[in-house]
This record gives structure tokens, C-alpha cells and sequence, in this order.
């Protein structure tokens, strides 16, 4: 079944209805810029970074935004919040209570990818980038995490050997969400 898409939404009715990290577009396609909406608890299982800015506005719940490669390394998050996201910058979100996110991006937001950095010394451990115009940032974030967990040298960190642990899919929607978009 297609994702319905409407110009008007009730964010915490929508939100109801999504898992952690869904990054669900709610507009339809023809609008200049999409809004992904998301209800998340816990941290999302990779750093996202987009080839255009983004902005990233808090509904609800309480967290942190964690940046790379900024002098900005974290950033707390409350209900209010709007927080602008440059070009080429990985974030990673962070949900202490259960939160409702709207993240707004390009109607063709470009390049995107999903990084992983080792929690000891701060090291890029590995990099999946993929175009959004050949395949939904769902079936991105899916097939970078599969790659990440497939291959433990991709998890160890060539600077101080540390290991992440490999990511539980099983909570995530995101291979559901891709077929609904192709549909």
C-alpha cells in the first residue's frame, strides 16, 4: 500500500503511528521542501548526513543532537527547538523520553549517508553514501546498516581497536516504509 501524502496533518495523530526513526515524508512529492516526521525513543543507530542543509524542529520529548566534524559536538534538545543542520554535517540524534521530530529537507535532497564513529576516541569507522534519487533514504539507511553489521572490520576502529556492537534492525520500519514508497 502507497504512503498517503497530504498537504495538512495533525503531528501527534501521524506521529502515533510511526516507530523509532521512521523519517516518514508527510507532503506530497511536488512540494519544495518535505518534511520527515518521526517518532524516536532511544539513540538513532547511525549519524545521518545530508548533501543539503536540513532543519531538524522538536515536537516533543527531551534529547541531544550530537554533530561531527563542527565545534559544536552536542546540542540539547527540548519541545521548540529548531535546529539547522549544514551541508555535509553527520548528526545523530538522541531521544532520552519518547520524541516527535520533524526533519525538513529538499524535495531532492541529493546524496545522503549514514556514518558510525567509534564512542572512544571519536574515529570514523565507516561511511555508506547513496543518492536519493536512485533509492529512498529508507532502503539507504537499511543497506548501510546491513553493511556495517555484515563486516567487523567496518565496526572496529583502526585507532584504538574499539568494536561497536552491531545494529538491531528488528526495531526499525524502514524496508516496510521503502516498499511503500515505490509503491
Amino acid at each position: 500500500m502507497p504512503l498517503p501524502r497530504k498537504k495538512t496533518f495533525v503531528v501527534f495523530r501521524e506521529a502515533g503511528k510511526l516507530g523509532p526513526y521512521d523519517e516518514r515524508p508527510m507532503l506530497p512529492d511536488s512540494t519544495q521542501t518535505q518534511i520527515y516526521l518521526s517518532r524516536n525513543e532511544g539513540p538513532q543507530p547511525f549519524y545521518l548526513i545530508c548533501e543539503k542543509d536540513t532543519l531538524v524542529a522538536v515536537f516533543s520529548g527531551t534529547g541531544r543532537m550530537e554533530l561531527e566534524l563542527t565545534s559544536v559536538r552536542s546540542f540539547p534538545l527540548e519541545p521548540g527547538d529548531h535546529v539547522y543542520v549544514p551541508a555535509g554535517t553527520p548528526t545523530r540524534l538522541f531521544a532520552d523520553t519518547e520524541s516527535v521530530i520533524m526533519r525538513y529537507k529538499a524535495s531532492q535532497p541529493g546524496l545522503e549517508g549514514v556514518a558510525w564513529y567509534c564512542e572512544s576516541c571519536r574515529t570514523e569507522l565507516y561511511r555508506y553514501v547513496f543518492d536519493t534519487a536512485r533509492s529512498s533514504s529508507h532502503e539507504g539507511y537499511l543497506t548501510g546498516c546491513r553493511a556495517f553489521n555484515q563486516d567487523e572490520a567496518r565496526r572496529r576502529c583502526s585507532a584504538c581497536g574499539w568494536v561497536h556492537p552491531a545494529i538491531e534492525l528488528g526495531r526499525y520500519r524502514w524496508e516496510e516504509l521503502a516498499g511503500q514508497l515505490r509503491s
